[in-house]
């Protein structure tokens, strides 16, 4: 199977520097324009499957680039960002000035540290990993991935036999990576990011957290 990950556009809360977590938050305006440019990106590839997560940034990512394709999207909960509990709705500086303590434990990379009243890095590989393992047995030819930076990188680290302390992989609102998961799974690409230049208009924005 070829797969393809897509992390969703620009979520308002991205824009603002706010954590968002499993908090549902439509995109941006920049994040439909992204959007619109991941379907283009895609047109003419043939794909047997579409799925993304239920959560409305993503959703509204996967629905143009479903309909370029004559598909429809596939949800599933197990690709919904990991739960960041009462991170959620917060800047970073937020963070350190109400709960700096779990602040510092998020940021020491700890992977069984777990945010009150949501997840850890760790229980989010698992969850990345078997949603991912779930689609391969589907059979498809060639699947995309519509979710979220945090646990799109969660599965990849899994897949690949990185350390769940190591967290190498940051991606990118609207980018594209590809893997050929034939027998072993392979990273391709990581990060794709042209057709938010196709147009003539930088569509790219920085990376960020979950």
């Amino acid at each position: 199977m070829i797969l393809y990950l897509v992390r969703h556009g620009e979520s308002a809360y991205n824009a603002e520097g706010r954590i968002q977590g499993q908090a549902d938050i439509p995109l941006s305006a920049l994040g439909r324009q992204q959007s619109l440019a991941v379907a283009a990106g895609f047109r003419g590839t043939p794909i047997d499957a579409v799925y993304c997560s239920p959560l409305v940034r993503a959703l509204d990512t996967a629905r143009p680039l479903a309909a370029e394709l004559g598909l429809e999207p596939r949800t599933d909960k197990r690709l919904m960002e990991i739960n960041a509990g009462i991170f959620q709705g917060l800047t970073w500086p937020e963070i350190h000035q109400r709960y700096a303590q779990f602040g510092e434990a998020w940021k020491s990379q700890d992977p069984d540290f777990r945010i009150p009243e949501g997840e850890s890095r760790r229980e989010l590989m698992q969850r990345a990993e078997a949603v991912l393992q779930s689609i391969r047995e589907a059979d498809h030819r060639t699947a995309i991935v519509v979710a979220h930076g945090g646990v799109l990188t969660a599965g990849l680290k899994a897949l690949l036999g990185v350390p769940a302390e190591r967290n190498p992989f940051m991606l990118y609102n609207g980018s594209i990576s590809m893997a050929d998961w034939q027998v072993q799974f392979r990273l391709v690409t990581l990060n794709q990011m042209e057709h938010l230049l196709a147009g003539g208009e930088d569509l790219r924005t920085k990376a960020g957290d979950l």
